[in-house]
């Protein structure tokens, strides 16, 4: 009976390390959503150098952005880079606040929506617009590349 016993034990315990072991190559998901979370703090604090070219190469060569302020869906990386110049012309003291946000994940693709708020001085006063925003990563290495990027303010109340 004890022998039995002790083989069950075993068995569990032997089934469990190697379950362990199977999936010791792939990180965890939360280390995965933190990876995903630190790209878009990357693009926030990326996006307030006002550098177009550094802002840009974040996004894969077939990244989408629809800008916040762009008329046209953006769908080449000089269209990417010619909507963070012009932005970066017009606005240079523009920064971004990440708020609230959810990392959801899907293999080598990643999504991240939630909000950021705009923060520029007018006339000596900070204007603040409260923006939504969705990225869409892909894995490529050890680096998550933006995809899709769609950034819009939020509806006004009637």
């Amino acid at each position: 009976m004890m022998r039995r016993t002790l083989q069950t034990t075993l068995g569990a315990l032997l089934l469990s390390l190697l379950a362990c072991s199977a999936f010791a190559g792939e990180p965890a998901d939360d280390a995965v959503s933190a990876q995903v979370a630190a790209a878009t703090a990357e693009w926030i604090s990326t996006f307030n150098t006002r550098d177009a070219a550094r802002i840009s190469a974040l996004y894969a060569p077939d990244a989408i952005l629809w800008g916040t302020v762009s008329k046209t869906i953006r769908t080449t990386p000089g269209e990417i880079l010619e909507y963070f110049e012009e932005s970066s012309a017009k606005r240079p003291s523009l920064r971004m606040v990440l708020g609230e946000y959810h990392v959801r994940l899907y293999g080598d693709i990643a999504i991240n929506s939630g909000y950021y708020s705009s923060h520029n001085p007018v006339d000596g006063k900070e204007v603040v617009i409260p923006m939504r925003f969705t990225f869409t990563y892909r894995r490529e290495g050890e680096h998550w590349m933006i995809v899709n990027h769609h950034s819009s303010r939020f509806a006004s109340t009637p």
